[in-house]
């Protein structure tokens, strides 16, 4: 059995073509400029819930954190920030690898230190729903 698109085509004036490309283009465009991360400023480390430092993430550095484990380990890159050691049992935050995008989080619950990205046009994550 067919669609019967001739019928639907005998419905559909040029105007209505130009306005459901048109639609389709506003559509396209408002996911590509919504939808992209804002580029990080600094990078904010907490401890025990305290923010213990703020770093411009414009050159290379490393902050070492204590802990109620031991001490992590925050490598700063240009742009990037990561979570390099940790004394954590699953090194859950070491493997989410670089952060590049303002917003994102890298949280060491059981050593109680967490990374975040800052910036002008920080993403929004399930958690800000």
């Amino acid at each position: 059995m067919s669609f019967p698109f001739a019928a639907w085509r005998a419905l559909l004036r040029p105007g209505d073509v130009l306005v459901a490309a048109a639609g389709l283009v506003v559509c396209v465009q408002a996911a590509a400029v919504l939808w992209q991360g804002g580029r990080p400023e600094t990078a904010v480390v907490r401890a025990g819930g305290k923010v213990v430092a703020e770093i411009a993430l414009s050159a290379p550095q490393v902050v070492e954190v204590a802990g109620p484990l031991g001490t992590t380990r925050i490598e700063i890159q240009p742009g990037r920030a990561r979570v390099a050691a940790d004394p954590g049992p699953r090194q859950y935050c070491v493997r989410q690898g670089w952060l590049t995008q303002a917003g994102a989080v890298a949280i060491c619950a059981p050593n109680e230190v967490s990374l975040s990205l800052t910036g002008r046009g920080a993403d929004y994550d399930s958690l800000s729903y």
